[in-house]
């Protein structure tokens, strides 16, 4: 487990940024704004960015890099060090170690993942180079506060709840983390009870929540070009009727710790079968954070859950109880299976072919039309004109993912035709792979 470095420093010696001195806040104002106009050279041992950004970018990184340099080195990066008893070279061996999310804070040591850090504080400020530090240094005292490095040691509950909140291991559509926040229907009443019933179990759903974040963070890489950032899928479908409050509480309580404590972190938020009532809700909490942020949350409804979360996430990669193609522990398909799309227009009819050319073969396929609404059926049509269709599927109605399976005897080919009475344009995912096999019957006459 990465750790952060904690340090011993009394409360009442810490104040806030807007605590400081008059002289303080001058000096703030020098170098936010006088530093425009000297000149920055690319010299050895000067802390500049090589990261691949704009001039005016990369001028702001260098100004925060040296502000955190010496509040780091200085001993004043959690707040103005009052206590004359503590020398700064006491504080200063304490700082030099200090992270934020597994990564080194101090600019000196060349670690272009710093620099990652930095400009995720920076575009959250629309690079402002003081109010990216101010935004920093609060972050650092949350999350002592909080007790954040303690969070992923805690067993809160029963390892049952581990099934309410999960990370999974596919990736969007430009390569970001997945993380699920799930509520489902808890048959243990005992447990539902232990979740919801317990005293002051709000906040310690809410340590959960940072817990799952926290988790799916240590697998970001913090590179340019890398995987820097999560997408965070809260499904509020089976959310308990009974502690509604308490979730209205985690939810808003978590959408302001995200944005005023992970700028870059989440890429997008998105609230799935949710409540007409619950978004207007949260919309109007929403009006008290900046535009930026209010981007990365997305409310979505029932009707259009699958719809929206293909925009972001492939086939392949999202989870068939929201319409995509992946199921857990799948030994018949991997996300590295290519997933074939095709487009039906409205009131028509489409014809998916796949077709086998080898004998003694199992071919299985999966199916999605996005929507549903639709209509399908499924045969096997030979190659040879002598020979029979087989029937496998007859005309049925869709209403989630298709998997089925078919021996192969002979060569030809998999027909699925799609009905789509609608007046909407449909698109179907269709993947398909063939194997060696035994016809079953044989296996059991032997």
């Amino acid at each position: 487990m990465r750790e952060e470095v904690v340090v011993p420093v009394a409360e009442e010696d810490i104040v806030d940024d807007i605590m400081s001195s008059d002289n303080d806040t001058e000096s703030d104002d020098h170098l936010d704004h006088d530093d425009d106009h000297q000149p920055i050279f690319d010299q050895p041992g000067q802390l500049v960015s090589p990261l691949d950004i704009k001039a005016s970018r990369k001028n702001a990184l260098l100004r925060l890099r040296c502000r955190v340099e010496d509040a780091i080195l200085g001993g004043y990066i959690y707040g103005k060090n009052k206590n004359k008893s503590l020398s700064v070279k006491t504080i200063t061996e304490d700082l030099t170690g200090i992270s934020l999310w597994g990564v080194p804070l101090l600019p000196s040591e060349d670690n272009t993942r710093t620099d990652i850090v930095l400009l995720n504080f920076l575009k959250a400020k629309d690079y402002g180079v003081y109010d990216a530090y101010k935004m920093m240094r609060k972050t650092l005292r949350w999350r002592r506060e909080f007790r954040v490095t303690e969070i992923l040691d805690e067993k809160l509950f029963s390892p049952d709840l581990e099934k309410l909140w999960y990370n999974d291991d596919g990736k969007d559509r430009e390569g970001r983390l997945l993380c699920y926040n799930v509520f489902k229907n808890i048959k243990n009443k005992e447990l539902e009870e232990e979740i919801w019933g317990r005293h002051n179990h709000h906040h310690e759903c809410l340590r959960w929540r940072i817990h799952i974040l926290e988790k799916a963070i240590q697998q970001l890489e913090f590179k340019q070009g890398g995987v820097n950032s999560v997408l965070m899928i809260t499904d509020l479908g089976n959310s308990p009727g009974n502690a509604w409050k308490e979730v209205r509480w985690i939810n808003r309580k978590m959408m302001n710790l995200v944005h005023d404590h992970y700028p870059g972190i989440i890429y997008k938020n998105i609230f799935i079968n949710v409540p007409v009532w619950f978004s207007t809700v949260h919309a109007l909490n929403l009006r008290m954070i900046t535009q930026r942020s209010k981007n990365a949350f997305i409310f979505v409804k029932p009707s259009k859950v699958t719809e929206t979360l293909l925009k972001y996430i492939s086939p392949e990669n999202l989870l068939a109880e929201y319409g995509g193609l992946k199921k857990d522990k799948d030994v018949e398909f991997s996300t590295d299976d290519k997933v074939l799309e095709i487009s039906i227009k409205p009131c028509s009819f489409c014809l998916i072919k796949m077709p086998v050319k080898e004998v003694e073969v199992t071919i299985t396929w999966d199916l999605i039309v996005v929507g549903n609404e639709v209509s399908y059926k499924e045969e096997f049509i030979p190659d040879d004109d002598c020979s029979y269709r087989v029937m496998l599927q007859e005309d049925k109605k869709m209403a989630e993912s298709v998997r089925n399976s078919f021996h192969i005897r002979e060569e030809g080919r998999i027909v699925i035709t799609i009905d789509n009475p609608t007046y909407k344009k449909k698109t179907a995912f269709y993947r398909y792979k063939t194997k060696p096999s035994v016809p079953l019957y044989m296996c059991l006459s032997n």
